[in-house]
């Protein structure tokens, strides 16, 4: 007859094929149990968003476990996305498990496109997800997300998210007008944006994405050394001249213990839509090579597409207007490697620390 332990064996060979870890020693596998009768019944919870890949992670460890000799098999899978370490000092956010910041050394190399679809992408597979446009000189989100309007306060003290498409959305585009320049030095842009994370009434979110101010001066350091943050994504163009400065993005974050998720090459490559040719107008493989020097997996390859650009320009991006088009599903694969990587970062344990209060009598 076959054992429970015959059969844990079995799924400590088998990987997740978005973790890429065993459901084993990721403590993935929750119970198995083996009936009288011999029927396996498995319980599965996996760390980041399931809503489409539930039913082929079942499969697959169903399959693994009959061909391990299990005649009868039930797999229950689960989501449970929990909050992971940040750095240094810094507490988890209340009513936000997870923020990555989405950072590019220089502008121009389409972060705000990139951060938007991503987050619509994680939202897509099941997650519950926010966005803060920090880009304080050039705040792009309400338009690309096609939310207008300016946050209420119901209690006078925090302000209530927007909604765009399934996200709670907040940013400094919101409180000024669409042509008023944002003449603040560094410290006052640094403050109010940290206001703006901080007392916005984020409501239960898995993932906040940080689309961040490009560059690497003293907003984006003090955002980097103030704000929790679990994990960042630096966004790069093949170019030699984006990677130089995208390679001062991802050592900021190391020199202030944030763990870099990966790197995602922009405008990799442009498809001709006469001829189907593949055009690398900026280069290739920089991606690759910035991957090997300071090893950061490569979390993606998009493409330059006039379509990804007008779909942003007219408020519903590409992961929206078209979730099963082939674009869209590269920021889907994007989006399930980037919670994968938070998945498997280290747990965070603030929210069980009892609370001290000195109290003098």
């Amino acid at each position: 007859m076959i054992t429970a332990e015959t059969l844990r064996a079995a799924l400590a060979g088998l990987q997740d094929p978005v973790m890429e870890v065993d459901y084993v020693s990721s403590n993935m596998l929750k119970s198995l149990e083996v009936a009288d009768n011999g029927d396996v019944t498995v319980s599965i919870e996996l760390g980041y968003p399931a809503r489409h890949r539930a039913q082929a992670v079942g499969e697959r460890v169903g399959e693994c476990l009959k061909a391990a000799g299990a005649a009868h098999v039930t797999v229950n899978v689960t989501q449970n996305i929990i909050a992971h370490k940040v750095q240094g000092t810094l507490r988890v956010m209340r009513g936000v498990k997870n923020i990555i910041a989405v950072s590019s050394g220089k502008g121009g190399v389409g972060k705000s496109t990139v951060s938007a679809n991503l987050a619509l992408a994680l939202a897509y597979e099941g997650a519950n997800v926010g966005v803060l446009d920090a880009d304080v000189y050039g705040p792009s989100q309400p338009t690309m997300l096609g939310v207008k309007g300016q946050p209420v306060s119901l209690d006078g003290q925090t302000m209530e998210p927007l909604l765009g498409h399934g996200l709670q959305v907040n940013s400094v585009g919101f409180m000024v007008d669409e042509d008023e320049p944002m003449i603040w030095r560094g410290p006052l842009a640094a403050g109010a944006l940290e206001q703006l994370l901080n007392q916005t009434n984020w409501k239960d979110l898995d993932y906040l994405v940080v689309d961040m101010p490009p560059g690497t001066g003293d907003i984006q350091l003090t955002l980097s050394q103030s704000v929790p943050i679990t994990g960042a994504v630096v966004v790069t163009t093949p170019q030699d001249i984006a990677l130089i400065d995208a390679k001062k993005g991802l050592r900021m974050f190391e020199k202030v213990n944030v763990p870099v998720l990966g790197v995602v090459e922009n405008m990799s490559v442009f498809i001709c839509p006469k001829c189907g040719e593949a055009h690398h107008i900026f280069g290739e493989g920089g991606a690759e090579r910035m991957s090997e020097q300071y090893g950061v997996p490569v979390l993606g390859h998009l493409p330059l597409s006039a379509r990804i650009r007008e779909e942003a320009d007219g408020g519903c991006p590409t992961v929206v207007k078209d979730p099963e088009s082939r674009e869209a599903q590269m920021y889907r694969e994007l989006a399930m490697k980037v919670a994968g990587s938070v998945a498997k970062l280290a747990k965070d344990y603030t929210a069980r620390m009892p609370q001290i209060k000195v109290v003098k009598d």
